[in-house]
């Protein structure tokens, strides 16, 4: 969708800081159970999406490798590695790193709001600047045209 900004708009504009938690509500709504549902699938991600839970998930993987390996079936083995031990592992892993990844991307954003809230603020006054030369000229030129007047 294509919104044309006017230069109005644009001096009216001031830039605000989007995070990762501002969001939250756009996901599962404003109302009593979409906070809910938010806070319990932010709870369960932060619990599952630790590290801790990675290793707890690694001990409990391996409870079942003798059993894999004592049964020489290479298909089981396998399906150990794959099914159990990647999946139950690399989930809370995969979340850590995502974890990590939002938080670089928050802390980016908002250094990129604070710079552009310094652009934005010296845009306005060289704006600003622009339009008090502009009546300087005018006046000037007011000045100028009567001056010739007089002397014509």
């Amino acid at each position: 969708m294509s919104h044309k900004l006017t230069a109005a708009d644009a001096r009216a504009h001031l830039p605000h800081l989007v995070l990762s938690h501002h969001v939250h509500k756009e996901i599962h709504g404003d109302s009593v159970a979409g906070r809910i549902n938010t806070r319990l699938a932010l709870g369960i991600t932060k619990v599952v999406g630790s590290m801790w839970c990675a290793y707890v998930f690694a001990l409990l993987a391996l409870i079942s490798l003798p059993a894999a390996i004592g049964s020489h079936d290479p298909i089981i083995i396998v399906a150990w590695i794959a099914q159990t031990f990647l999946q139950l592992v690399l989930l809370p892993i995969i979340i850590v790193g995502q974890n990590v990844q939002a938080a670089a991307s928050d802390a980016r954003a908002e250094s990129d709001h604070k710079t552009l809230l310094a652009i934005h603020t010296l845009t306005a006054e060289v704006h600003e600047i622009a339009e008090q030369q502009t009546q300087v000229l005018t006046i000037l030129e007011k000045r100028s045209d009567r001056g010739e007047a007089i002397a014509e």
